[in-house]
């Protein structure tokens, strides 16, 4: 587990999806790792705004990414894109039969809830796919952690990723079932 950069404001962070690959150059990874599975994969990242997974199968591509508001990314086959605020959740359908389902929430936590939730992702690092710790600011502060956990079914990828932003005492959680 590596230690990078710091954390953009959660306020400048959106939420995207494409149903096509995104240009390497456009997520800088700290780490990632590639999931097989029969005829597909998915390719799960972690850097600096948060995270970017790709999922292939036969024709269809489906590539999820959080990035901040002000990065160019682009519009081509971009299916979703809102900011995060909340709890949202959406639903997409692609060629092949492939059924996308995602759900993201931003929670502002109290000190104490904060501290004792960031403490359990600590401890998770340990038996996740992924997991980056962020240089923090404030040596007295916890570092950002970001964190992916994934489940492989038969014919699913069951996606979960942590980012908590220290600063704010937030946390973003995702959600993603892919099935095929």
């Amino acid at each position: 587990m590596k230690t990078h950069t710091t954390r953009p404001q959660v306020a400048n962070l959106a939420f995207h999806v494409y149903g096509r690959s995104v240009h390497p150059e456009l997520f800088q990874a700290f780490v990632k790792k590639e999931i097989l599975h029969d005829d597909c994969s998915v390719e799960l990242q972690l850097g600096e705004t948060g995270h970017l997974l790709t999922f292939q199968h036969e024709s269809c591509t489906i590539t999820e990414l959080m990035a901040t508001n002000k990065q160019p990314l682009p519009q081509r086959k971009r299916l979703i894109d809102l900011q995060i605020r909340g709890y949202k959740d959406e639903t997409l359908k692609f060629v092949g039969g492939v059924l996308y389902q995602t759900n993201f929430q931003m929670e502002r936590l109290e000190m104490g809830t904060f501290l004792n939730y960031h403490e359990e992702l600590q401890y998770d690092c340990h038996s996740v796919e992924l997991c980056h710790r962020f240089r923090t600011e404030n040596r007295l502060s916890p570092e950002p952690l970001s964190l992916i956990r994934i489940e492989t079914g038969v014919d699913s990828f069951l996606i979960h990723t942590f980012h908590t932003f220290p600063k704010s005492l937030s946390v973003i959680k995702t959600q993603t079932l892919i099935e095929f």
